[in-house]
C-alpha cells in the first residue's frame, strides 16, 4: 500500500462577479459534508487534471465546457488540488444538479465571510476551508477578469 496523495481537479466558474459553488451533501463519511465547495472531483487513472475537471462538470451539473484555464495547484499531505477557471456561460436554470445538496452563485463578500445561504437547505452554510482559500487567492490574483 502506498501513501501517494490523491489528485483532484476543481473548477472556479464565475459569472457577473460571482462564483458557482456546490453545497455538498450533508452525509457523514464524505469529505467536507454540508459545506459550500467548488465543483470537481478525483482525477481518474490515465486522465489529465484538465480532462478530469471537464468530465466532472458534465457529471455533476451537465455543463460541457470546451476550454478551461489553469489557475494553480494546492498541496496538502494527502491531496493535490489542480484548480482551473472559466466563465460560466449559461444561466443556473440550464444546469442540472446531479451531485450535491444545492448550488448557487456566491459573492466575494460571502466568500470572505465564509458563509452563504442555501435556499434548498433553508439555512446559512459555511464554505469549505480549502475552497475558501482557493477563491480568496483567485479574487486577489484575477480581479481584472471579473
Amino acid at each position: 500500500m502506498t501513501n501517494l496523495p490523491v489528485h483532484v481537479a476543481l473548477a472556479i466558474l464565475y459569472r457577473e462577479g460571482k462564483f458557482l459553488m456546490q453545497l455538498r451533501d450533508d452525509i457523514p463519511g464524505i469529505v467536507y459534508p454540508g459545506v459550500w465547495g467548488l465543483f470537481g472531483g478525483h482525477v481518474e487513472p490515465g486522465e489529465t487534471p484538465e480532462i478530469a475537471v471537464k468530465r466532472e462538470l458534465i457529471e455533476e451539473i451537465g455543463y460541457e465546457i470546451s476550454e478551461v484555464s489553469a489557475f494553480g495547484w494546492y498541496c496538502e499531505t494527502n491531496v493535490i488540488r489542480h484548480v482551473f477557471y472559466a466563465r460560466l456561460t449559461v444561466d443556473l436554470d440550464e444546469l442540472v444538479l446531479n451531485e450535491g445538496w444545492d448550488m448557487g452563485l456566491i459573492t466575494p463578500e460571502q466568500i470572505r465571510y465564509s458563509q452563504a445561504y442555501s435556499q434548498k437547505a433553508g439555512m446559512v452554510r459555511s464554505l469549505g476551508r480549502p475552497h475558501q482559500h482557493i477563491l480568496l487567492d483567485f479574487l486577489e490574483q484575477k480581479q481584472e477578469i471579473l
